[in-house]
């Protein structure tokens, strides 16, 4: 459930929040200014809809993991992820391992980086060498180019265990570096 108020969206979250702190700063006998300063607080740190694309080589291991992560944090931003070369499916690994974190992107696509050119974007991040020695070629409107570069970790050699792990190391590497990038640059 999303309701758009103005320029912001509040999901479910967002709406027991406020309905908690009105709950409890009645139930302490807080005056009504303190609770509608709260509320306000709230609404003033959701940022509106940016539009934010994500773009690696593939389009299956680390763009999608930094697509499911970063959606997570606010579902009011517009994520996508594209690859400049994209493969056929979602690494089954980068499934599995947002899947540990309670993270569900076994239905997305990888993506032809072209799809998105047409549309105007606040961010576009690159997460890997490939793309980001090509990006300066997409030709799409973009306000802010960032790279978060991460190994491959599609790459990985060993045993089924052993590759998982580095999936797990790359997936905690973007969950670390996409959590500071929401922080510092989106929730401001």
């Amino acid at each position: 459930m999303n309701m758009k108020l103005g320029k912001y969206y509040l999901d479910k979250k967002f709406l027991v929040i406020i309905i908690g702190i009105v709950l409890l700063n009645f139930q302490f006998g807080l005056d009504i200014r303190f609770t509608i300063i709260n509320i306000l607080w709230i609404l003033i740190s959701i940022k509106k809809n940016m539009n934010i694309l994500i773009l690696c080589t593939g389009n299956s291991c680390r763009s999608q993991m930094a697509h499911g992560i970063l959606q997570s944090l606010n579902i009011a931003l517009n994520v996508h992820s594209a690859g400049t070369h994209p493969a056929d499916n979602v690494n089954p690994n980068a499934i599995k391992v947002l899947a540990e974190l309670g993270l569900d992107i076994s239905h997305h696509k990888p993506m032809l980086v072209e799809t998105y050119l047409d549309k105007s974007w606040d961010f576009v991040i690159t997460v890997c060498g490939g793309a980001h020695e090509s990006c300066p070629s997409f030709l799409g409107q973009v306000k802010n180019r960032i790279h978060i570069g991460f190994e491959d970790p599609a790459d990985a050699i060993g045993t089924p265990e052993e590759i998982l792990d580095e999936f797990r190391t790359i997936r905690n590497q973007i969950l670390i570096a996409f959590f500071s990038f929401y922080h510092h640059r989106l929730k401001k």
